[in-house]
């Protein structure tokens, strides 16, 4: 390209990251869409059979259509996912339907699983060929579970040989595997050719595969030799081979490894890509940070829900389905809370006594409550980092107890100059001081036993953990502090 025409071109206009672009994109979508059911409404309440009004609310439905899909083709598939996500069914499908089929691949797969079936009942066979038709084999992987068996069986016709082995082999690994997530495109060269070599086959390309930092080098049985760092080869001698600058100590992951260890592994090591090898050394793909930020993001949120006894769902999802997500956790904590009730009755005799005391133990058992989620969160946290091994889970133990203890004295003081100052009995609050440094210490073992038991029987170590944490200190608490209440204060 000359000067001039360099001067010519016209600056470019890079668009600043911006967190509520999507949701104001999302609250222009939902006002159009409000507009054109409140022209329908208009429109049903003249008489049936209006041509001109039946004119008008066609004319108006075209141009809200119109203005929605220029405003849907300005926007990233991510902020289009978003919107998506964030509508009810029917509202979803008519914005869905104004989707330019050049964004429908990258939507569906930007989409979270409980959308995207939604989504793809709404399409017919053919718009579902043309979308997944250009999909790389991993892309394709991803998506094939909830596609159709004949969509997925068309789409295959077109792949390349090895294209249709590298899809076959990603749809054979489990859904939390590297494999899973592992992507097939990659650069490779051999050992003994120079840098200058390397790169003429690097400007042959159209593009690099996305996050590519280092290029990998291989045998020609394809295993893995070394890897080459971008870096590296861009300040080296053309005239240097490959060997002398690639480097020996490398890590790599296994197909069958956690995706959950792979993105700890990318933590520690500040990692952009990593090459997979199978059983015999070969390189048959890598993940990238892009996988990895995915698999941070889904186990948050599935970490998240399983605490309160959820599972992910569709927030606009029947009733029913609702229902049958939320019941079961819900229903066992009514038998908790229940079981807890039933401890406090057991003591009727004591608090009709000392009145104060129904007043009292809400705060033992919330303080127990409190303590545990505390050391519950940072258990949880540390078996998904894999810190916790049988070597150091007593002194864990030891240390919450210590640390529990040790918070507890400080704040059992100012409890019970509280119930001092309400009950005037140094009795109570020295009752009162006593059941909330026992009911904490109860909290913070619950905190790490059912993590942990979970863990070891292969369980999630969060689903659930907020219930059974919420049973075992107002249950005990209850019954600690009035236990105490009937021993020493009757």
């Amino acid at each position: 390209m000359t000067q001039s025409a360099a001067a010519q071109k016209p600056p470019a206009t890079p668009r600043r990251l911006d967190p509520e672009d999507a949701q104001h994109a999302l609250a222009e979508v939902q006002e159009r869409l409000r507009r054109q059911q409140l022209v329908a409404d208009l429109v049903h309440r003249q008489e049936e059979g209006d041509a001109k009004a039946n004119l008008v609310e066609d004319l108006v439905h075209r141009q809200h259509e119109a203005e929605l899909k220029t405003l849907l083709d300005g926007l990233h598939p991510a902020d289009i996912a978003f919107i998506l996500e964030s509508l009810p069914k029917d509202e979803r499908q008519s914005i869905w339907k104004l989707v330019s089929p050049e964004h429908d691949a990258d939507v569906l797969l930007e989409v979270e699983d409980w959308v995207r079936e939604s989504l793809i009942e709404a399409m017919d066979r053919q718009d579902l060929v043309a979308a997944t038709g250009n999909m790389d084999a991993d892309e394709l992987a991803d998506l094939a579970p909830d596609l159709p068996p004949d969509v997925v069986a068309e789409v295959q016709k077109g792949l390349t040989e090895e294209e249709r082995a590298q899809l076959l082999e990603a749809m054979g690994y489990p859904e939390d595997s590297v494999g899973a997530i592992m992507d097939f495109e990659m650069v490779r060269v051999r050992e003994d050719v120079t840098l200058e070599v390397v790169l003429r086959y690097l400007r042959r390309l159209h593009e690099l595969p996305d996050h590519t930092d280092q290029i990998f080098v291989v045998d020609r049985q394809d295993k893995l030799q070394g890897i080459l760092p971008l870096s590296r080869l861009l300040v080296s001698e053309p005239e240097t081979e490959v060997r002398a600058v690639m480097n020996s100590d490398f890590l790599t992951l296994n197909p069958l490894d956690s995706d959950a260890d792979a993105a700890g592994a990318f933590e520690r090591y500040d990692l952009v890509s990593a090459p997979v090898m199978d059983d015999q050394g070969r390189l048959i793909g890598r993940v990238t940070i892009a996988d990895v930020v995915d698999v941070m993001r889904e186990d948050s949120q599935e970490q998240a829900l399983s605490r309160a006894g959820l599972q992910e769902e569709d927030i606009f999802a029947p009733v029913s389905t609702a229902l049958r997500n939320r019941a079961p956790w819900l229903l066992f904590n009514l038998c908790t809370a229940a079981t807890a009730s039933f401890v406090a009755s057991q003591f009727e005799g004591t608090v009709s006594q000392i009145v104060i005391l129904a007043f009292l133990m809400s705060i033992v058992a919330g303080i127990g409550g409190n303590s545990g989620n505390q050391t519950m969160t940072l258990i949880i946290r540390a078996l998904a980092m894999g810190r916790i091994t049988g070597r150091n889970l007593w002194q864990l133990v030891k240390r919450e107890l210590f640390v529990t203890l040790m918070v507890g004295l400080c704040g059992i003081l100012v409890a019970a100059l509280f119930a001092w100052a309400i009950s005037h009995s140094i009795s109570i609050a020295l009752v009162m001081m006593a059941a909330m440094v026992c009911n904490m210490l109860v909290g913070a073992s619950v905190g790490v036993l059912v993590p942990m038991v979970r863990a070891r029987f292969g369980k999630d170590p969060a689903m659930g953990s907020s219930v059974l944490l919420t049973f075992a200190t107002d249950s005990l608490g209850f019954f600690i502090f009035l236990g105490l209440a009937t021993i020493f204060l009757l």
